[in-house]
C-alpha cells in the first residue's frame, strides 16, 4: 500500500531556485518551489514525511495546552493566532476585548481562573453569534433541519446529533477556520438523515463538501 501524502499548498515561483516547506499560523503545509513536476513534489514529501509528521505533532501540541499568559500569549480565533494582551487597570472589572487584530484583556486582580472563564465566554458568545446563521445556510442546501441548536465547552467532540436531531457544538470551534466549522455543521446535519459513519453518511457529506478530507486533517491540529 503507498503511503498517504500529506494535505498541502503548493505555490509556484519560477524565480526560485529550491524547495521550501513550512506550516502556516493555522498549521497547514506550504511548499514553495520552482516549476517542478508533480512526481518530484511527491518524492520530497515522502523523504520529509518524518520531519513533516513530528511538525505537525508539535503543532498540535502547542495548540493544545491550556492558556499561557506569558508576555507572548495567544489566542486561535477563526483560525489564525493573535497576541493576547493583559493590561492591569484600577477598575475592579475583569474585560476582554478583541480588536485591530488582537485580544486584549483588562483586570485589576491577576487571577487565571477568571481570565479563562472570560476567555470561554468570549468563544461562546462568539458561537452563538456566528454558527447559527451558517446552520440555517447548510439546512437549507442539505434540507435537513434540527429541531434546535445548543453550544457548551466540551474536551472529546466538536459536535453532535441527538436521536431527537437536535445538534451541539463545542464553543471552542471558534478557534478553527471558518471551513472547518461549516465542515462541523454539514457533519452534525448529515447525522439528521443517517445515525452513523457508513457510506451513505460520508457520501452526503461529500455531495456537499467534496474537500471535507481536508478539514478533517485540520481539525486533528486542534483540540
Amino acid at each position: 500500500m503507498l503511503p498517504l501524502l500529506p494535505q498541502y499548498t503548493h505555490i509556484v515561483n519560477p524565480r526560485l531556485k529550491h524547495i521550501y516547506l513550512r506550516f502556516d499560523d493555522a498549521g497547514n503545509l506550504v511548499i514553495k518551489s520552482p516549476r517542478v513536476s508533480q512526481q518530484y513534489i511527491e518524492k520530497i514529501l515522502l523523504k520529509k514525511a518524518a520531519w513533516i509528521n513530528r511538525s505537525r505533532q508539535k503543532i498540535a501540541s502547542q495548540k493544545a495546552k491550556g492558556i499561557d499568559f506569558s508576555e507572548n500569549s495567544q489566542l486561535y480565533y477563526f483560525g489564525r493566532p493573535y497576541p493576547l494582551d493583559l493590561l492591569s487597570h484600577e477598575r475592579k472589572r475583569t474585560t476582554l476585548h478583541f480588536e485591530e487584530e488582537r485580544f486584549t484583556l483588562r483586570y485589576h486582580a491577576y487571577d487565571e481562573t477568571l481570565f479563562e472563564e472570560h476567555i470561554n465566554r468570549f468563544y461562546k458568545e462568539e458561537a452563538q453569534r456566528v454558527v447559527p446563521p451558517l446552520v440555517e445556510k447548510w439546512a437549507e442546501r442539505m434540507q435537513l433541519f434540527p429541531k434546535k441548536i445548543s453550544f457548551r465547552k466540551t474536551k472529546r467532540q466538536w459536535g453532535s446529533c441527538s436521536a431527537q436531531n437536535a445538534l451541539s457544538f463545542n464553543t471552542m470551534m471558534m478557534k478553527l477556520p471558518q471551513n472547518v466549522i461549516e465542515y462541523i455543521i454539514v457533519h452534525e446535519l448529515a447525522h439528521i438523515a443517517h445515525k452513523h459513519h457508513q457510506r451513505p453518511f460520508w457520501e452526503l457529506v461529500a455531495a456537499h463538501l467534496p474537500e471535507y478530507k481536508t478539514h478533517i486533517a485540520t481539525l486533528k491540529t486542534y483540540r
